[in-house]
C-alpha cells in the first residue's frame, strides 16, 4: 500500500467514518478534511475538525506508519507545527509536539471497506497494459470522456510550459521562439537537437533580411549546419560555400558541428539535407510565419502555408554530390500534421493564455478537432479497449493519460481510477 492511499480515502471521504476516536479515545468530527497539497508541506491545509470538545482548524498530515514523522524529520519542520490531526493505517509510536503534548492520531486500517481495499490491490499489483483494464469498460463513457478533456488541457499547458520557457529568453520575442520550435519539428525526432542548435545560433532575424535571396538564405542554413566545410565537385554547393563564406564573417557565426547530423535508417526523403532545403524555403516565403498563424483558421491553410516543394538541384539529389533519380521532394501532410499538434497548437493556446484571449485556445481546440486521430501503438492499445478516437483532440487526451497516470499508476489521480475506487 502507499501512503497516497490514504489521501484519496481522506479526500473523498472512502472510509468508515462512523464513531471515529483517536487512538487516546477522543471523539473525532470531520467538518472539512481540507485542501489536498501535491507540494512540500502537510498532505490537507485548512481541515476544520472536532476532537474531543474542542474545534480545531489546521493542517492534516498522513502516513502509512506513524513513526515515518520522526524518519522524515518533521519533527524539526516548522512547516509542520500547525499539525492537528495524524492519519496513518497504524499508530507504532506516539507523535508529541515540541511542547510535550501528543498529536491526536486516527488509525485507518479497521476503517477501510473491504471491497475497495481488494479492488485497490488488484489495480496497484499486475501486468496489464493499463492498471484498470479489467474494469475500465465498466466505467461510465461521460466520466472518460469528461476526464480526456481535461486531460488534453493539461497535455497542452505541460507544452506551453517549455514553449514559455524559451519565450522568456527570447525577451518574449514569439517569432523568433515559434522559429526554433519549427526548426525542430523540421528534425523529425532523430535530429531534432542539430536543428534546434542550428536555429538557436542562426536568429530568424538574420534570415529575415536576405528572404529575397533563397541563395544567401540557403548558405546560411547549410553553412550553419556545418555541412559545407567539405570541398564539392558541383557547382551549387560550391555557390553555396563561398556565399556563405562572405555571410560567416558578417554576422560573425559559428557553425555548429556537421557531425551532429544523423542520416542512418532514414528515408532518403528525411535526410537532414532534405529538410534542411525544406526549412530554407520555407523561410524564403514566409518570414514572419507566427504573424501568419495568428491568421489561419483551418489544417487546410496550414498545409499551404507548410507545403514547400522543393525544386532545382534538390529534385536530383538527397544529399550533396550524389545525383538520384528526379523526385519531388515536399514536407508531406503527416509532417504537417505532426507539427500542427506539437507546435501551431500549443502556441495559439499558450498565446491566448497570455493575452486573455479565449479566440486564439478556441482555435487551437478546433484544429486539433479538424485532424485525423494520430495512429501509434498506444493509441492501438487504447482502441482494443474500445476507445475509438474521431481526431487528434481525443488521442492527444489518450497518450496523456497512459504515459502520464497509467504508466505511473497514479490511479489514485484519475477520474478513472476514483470511479473504479467509489
Amino acid at each position: 500500500m502507499k501512503e497516497n492511499f490514504l489521501h484519496f480515502l481522506w479526500r473523498f471521504r472512502r472510509f468508515d467514518h462512523s464513531g471515529l476516536v483517536s487512538t487516546t479515545g477522543e471523539k473525532i468530527e470531520i467538518i472539512h478534511p481540507g485542501e489536498h497539497n501535491g507540494h512540500a508541506g502537510p498532505d490537507f491545509s485548512n481541515a476544520r475538525l472536532r476532537i474531543g470538545n474542542i474545534q480545531w482548524a489546521g493542517n492534516v498530515e498522513m502516513h502509512l506508519r506513524s513513526s515515518e514523522w520522526l524518519r522524515h524529520k518533521h519533527q524539526n519542520d516548522e512547516a509542520y507545527r500547525n499539525v492537528v490531526l495524524h492519519v496513518v493505517m497504524e499508530e507504532d509510536q506516539p507523535i508529541l509536539r515540541t511542547d510535550g503534548s501528543r498529536i491526536p492520531c486516527l488509525e485507518m486500517k479497521k476503517r477501510i471497506p473491504a471491497k475497495l481495499l481488494g479492488t485497490y490491490q488488484k489495480i496497484l499489483h499486475n501486468e496489464y497494459w493499463i492498471p484498470c483494464q479489467h474494469q475500465f469498460h465498466g466505467v461510465a463513457e461521460m466520466t472518460k470522456n469528461l476526464w480526456l478533456d481535461r486531460l488534453l488541457v493539461e497535455r497542452l499547458q505541460r507544452k506551453t510550459e517549455a514553449i514559455k520557457t524559451v519565450l522568456l529568453k527570447n525577451k518574449m520575442d514569439w517569432e523568433e521562439t515559434f522559429y526554433q520550435f519549427t526548426a525542430r519539428n523540421f528534425g523529425l525526432k532523430i535530429n531534432v537537437e542539430p536543428f534546434e542548435l542550428l536555429a538557436r545560433s542562426l536568429p530568424q532575424s538574420i534570415l529575415a533580411r536576405h528572404k529575397d535571396n533563397r541563395l544567401q538564405v540557403e548558405a546560411l542554413i547549410f553553412g550553419q549546419a556545418g555541412m559545407l566545410e567539405k570541398e564539392q565537385e558541383d557547382e551549387y554547393p560550391n555557390a553555396l560555400k563561398n556565399e556563405f563564406s562572405f555571410l560567416q564573417k558578417k554576422y560573425k557565426l559559428t557553425p555548429i558541428g556537421g557531425a551532429m547530423w544523423k542520416f542512418m535508417r532514414l528515408h532518403p526523403g528525411n535526410f537532414p539535407t532534405v529538410r534542411l532545403a525544406q526549412f530554407a524555403k520555407l523561410t524564403c516565403g514566409s518570414s514572419h510565419l507566427f504573424s501568419k498563424i495568428l491568421e489561419v483558421e483551418t489544417q487546410r491553410e496550414i498545409e499551404d502555408l507548410f507545403g514547400v516543394q522543393l525544386d532545382g538541384y534538390w529534385l536530383t539529389h538527397y544529399t550533396f554530390g550524389k545525383k538520384s533519380a528526379k523526385r519531388n521532394k515536399s514536407f508531406g501532410k503527416q509532417a504537417i500534421r505532426l507539427l500542427t499538434i506539437n507546435t501551431i497548437v500549443p502556441f495559439l493556446f499558450l498565446y491566448g493564455n497570455e493575452i486573455r484571449e479565449e479566440d486564439y485556445k478556441d482555435k487551437a481546440l478546433r484544429l486539433l478537432e479538424e485532424l485525423k486521430p494520430e495512429k501509434n501503438s498506444i493509441i492501438k492499445g487504447w482502441e482494443a479497449l474500445g476507445m475509438e478516437a474521431a481526431s487528434a483532440y481525443r488521442t492527444q487526451g489518450l497518450l496523456q493519460l497512459k504515459n502520464e497516470y497509467c504508466d505511473g499508476r497514479r490511479c489514485l489521480e484519475c477520474a478513472v481510477g476514483g470511479a473504479i475506487l467509489k
